[in-house]
């Protein structure tokens, strides 16, 4: 599998999740990453937009000394509350001061009501006054002092601990500007004494200092929301759940919160309902409509003993549910988890951002002062050097490359939880970039792993229908699956006879006593032990329903053989159409099962697999011995199982795809849990993270790219300062813009 093991073993690490505030940039993910990095055993993984850390931690560390440690880097942190379903529509409304809308709405207002008369006084000179300077003062005051002071608050508090980071870049930008104009008015009060002034006729750089503030006041605002919008995915997902639930309580229905509800409780489900938690049917026939959960639009059919899945919806008849999973061990509370710990993590190629900023902000600094002293000796115009360094400053700072990878993993994996696709980590993606091989398990993957009754073969003389209800009437009382087929098929003929005296032989057959004969069902092998002679024409039956690759299943009566019954695995609807296009992106398919070579071909010719991509015969240790020996040719090998005998073969695989009608050990080794039973959801389970890593790269492209050409063009005095700040907001806005296209994924 994609992910190593960590060096400590699980009971000497724990995992803590923290709230950070106060972060505004790539360099402060990387500080905070260092700062408990330094930790003795602790890692730790920061994510700006949804201002967390997963943190591993031994088990002496305290959450107290993470915490602290947060808050010696200059930020605040708070331990996470687990992931509820029902506190979800509060997330929204927690952060920091200066990232909350409210405030920076007050702010951006203040701002923009100020920067506008004063960039208009400072820049056309018809609107100039005598003495038009002091009010220019005057309105750039509340601006830099109040709109600007988050990024104040933030760069104070990093130059504490002799750190930098964006904000320092935006704190010293428009300090420099306001302080050097107001200095500049003091000295010389009678600087603007006359109207009409041209910019080059003073040397008053107020309305830059108002103007960068707003715009960059706009652009985290406009980010913020942006953001917000990013993660309504998670939001939507952890809403679905009910609100409340009708309990049955001594024989009286009791309406109570979903959240109430504990193991062993029955509750009632009516139509158009949806189900509060997860359960099994105890009473009724519905069909469940689990699109919400699985993505798959077909309602699926429930009967008693059937198990359901919280948040999905009762579209027909009446159920009581008795209640399996309640809280955060739900399926919906672990879907909320896996996909919020994939957005906190972090991908291989978000290190090279990392790397960049831990230097990135000291070089800029360097370089505005460079290009002050440059353009002042070589030009010995204090305006055009002044003018040049503070635009390096703004034009700077890397908003979008902190924003680049985690907005789009949080888009990404957002859009795929709407879909059924639970994306485990960030690496993932990675991963999904190099693939060539898929490997698909047969049972439960490729086919139904429903065992359905395709055929009856009798000896002369012998009614197929006949003979088929008093095989039924035997298998009705195994709960061996080829039995249960063969028993459902009898059913539909009609009323079966009754069987008494049954006996079972494990890996053998049954038999029973039916309307005074003795019937014996099972393998060839049982039928002999038995008594039972198999002619000519009864191994010729059997060798055909062999090799059509079905489970043959002989009967005998009062030991004269009367048919071979044949039962199959049927395929998926929808795996011929995912195999073909897995094929058209260029992957080779190869099927990978236990079954026999006969009925691994069948499957094979029937969803377009050559037969030299099949593998049968395969216990599960072979099934890994399969992956390792395609790795060991070069192969980069995703494999797709549902069984704990695929759980290793998942494991081995560099990408693990688990169904989620899977067992819990098959789920738990995948890097990816497809949530519903749909072949499909492979293909798109691979485009989708395909898709992801491109916005990726594409956002990580431009905000170097950006940084690139901005901070030269800046240096060679080509940059107004004002035109700068805007195009840095800009840079923020059009990264998660970019990043958000993925929420039109699959429609």
């Amino acid at each position: 599998m994609s992910s190593h093991a960590p060096e400590h073993s699980p009971t000497q690490l724990r995992t803590v999740d923290l709230d950070i505030q106060g972060m505004t940039c790539a360099s402060c993910v990387n500080r905070v990453e260092r700062k408990l990095g330094k930790l003795p055993g602790v890692t730790a993984s920061v994510n700006l937009p949804l201002e967390t850390a997963k943190v591993q931690v031994p088990a002496d560390v305290s959450d107290e000394t993470l915490i602290s440690t947060v808050v010696a880097a200059g930020y605040s942190a708070t331990v996470k509350k687990p992931v509820q379903p029902e506190h979800s529509e509060h997330d929204e409304h927690s952060g920091h001061e200066h990232l909350v809308p409210n405030h920076l709405l007050r702010r951006l207002i203040i701002s923009a009501v100020f920067t506008i008369p004063l960039f208009v006084i400072s820049m056309v000179p018809a609107a100039q006054f005598p003495h038009w300077g002091w009010v220019a003062f005057a309105l750039a005051t509340p601006v830099v002092m109040y709109g600007a002071w988050p990024f104040h608050k933030a760069a104070a508090i990093n130059a504490r601990h002799f750190s930098s980071t964006m904000d320092t870049l935006v704190s010293l930008g428009v300090l420099a500007a306001y302080l050097f104009s107001a200095l500049q008015l003091i000295v010389d009060p009678q600087m603007t004494a006359h109207t009409g002034m041209k910019m080059s006729e003073h040397a008053l750089y107020f309305e830059t200092a108002g103007v960068v503030s707003t715009l960059l006041l706009l652009g985290r605002f406009l980010e913020h929301r942006a953001k917000t919008s990013a993660s309504d995915a998670l939001k939507s997902l952890l809403n679905l759940g009910a609100k409340d639930a009708v309990v049955l309580r001594d024989g009286q229905e009791v309406k109570v919160a979903a959240s109430q509800l504990q193991p062993g409780d029955h509750f009632i489900v009516r139509p158009g309902e949806k189900i509060a938690t997860d359960g099994r049917v105890i009473d009724g026939l519905s069909a469940v409509d689990t699109s919400l959960i699985t993505g798959e639009s077909v309602p699926q059919e429930v009967q008693v003993g059937s198990e359901v899945t919280g948040a999905t919806l009762n579209t027909s008849g009446r159920l009581i549910v008795e209640a399996t999973r309640v809280g955060e061990e739900t399926t919906l509370a672990q879907m909320g988890k896996l996909v919020s710990e994939a957005q906190s993590g972090k991908a291989p190629i978000a290190r090279l951002a990392d790397r960049i900023s831990a230097v990135f902000v000291p070089i800029v600094l360097a370089i505005a002062a460079l290009t002050f002293l440059i353009w002042w000796l070589v030009s010995s115009d204090p305006y055009q050097a002044f003018s040049a360094a503070i635009a390096v400053l703004v034009i700077a700072c890397p908003c979008a490359l902190g924003l680049a990878t985690p907005i789009g993993l949080l888009v990404g994996t957002g859009r795929g939880a709407q879909l059924g696709v639970l994306i485990r980590g960030p690496q993932v993606l990675e991963d999904t970039r190099k693939l060539d091989t898929v490997v698909v398990d047969k049972t439960g993957t490729v086919t139904t792993g429903i065992m359905a009754h395709t055929g009856t073969s009798t000896a002369h003389g012998v009614d197929a229908d006949d003979i088929l209800k008093i095989a039924a009437a035997v298998e009705h009382h195994s709960e061996h699956p080829i039995a249960q087929a063969i028993a459902s098929a009898g059913a539909k003929l009609g009323a079966l006879p009754e069987a008494t005296n049954f006996i079972s032989e494990p890996g053998g057959g049954v038999m029973a006593m039916v309307a005074g004969a003795r019937v014996v069902v099972g393998r060839k092998s049982w039928l002999e032990a038995q008594g039972t002679a198999l002619d000519s024409h009864a191994l010729a039956a059997l060798d055909e329903a062999e090799q059509a690759g079905a489970t043959a299943i002989l009967v005998a009566v009062n030991g004269q053989f009367r048919a071979v019954i044949s039962v199959a695995d049927e395929v998926k609807k929808t795996s011929a159409a995912a195999i073909k296009d897995l094929q058209q992106r260029g992957l080779r398919v190869v099927l990978l099962t236990g079954d026999n070579p006969a009925v691994a071909n069948k499957v094979a010719a029937q969803v377009g697999i050559n037969p030299e991509d099949v593998f049968a015969g395969a216990f599960p240790a072979d099934k890994s011995k399969a992956i390792s020996s395609l790795q060991e040719q070069g192969k980069v090998v995703a494999m797709v199982g549902d069984g704990v005998n695929d759980a290793p073969a998942l494991a081995q695989a560099d990408l693990g795809i688990a169904m989620g009608s899977g067992t819990d050990a098959a789920i738990e080794a995948a890097d990816i849990t497809l949530m519903g039973n749909d072949s499909q959801q492979v293909v798109t389970a691979i485009d989708l993270s395909a898709k992801t890593l491109a916005t990726i790269k594409s956002n990580l492209f431009w905000a170097f790219a950006y940084n690139t050409a901005g901070i030269p063009i800046a240096a060679l005095g080509l940059l107004n300062p004002m035109i700068a700040g805007a195009a840095m907001a800009a840079s923020s806005v059009l990264v998660v813009a970019n990043s958000l296209r993925l929420r039109s994924f699959g429609k």
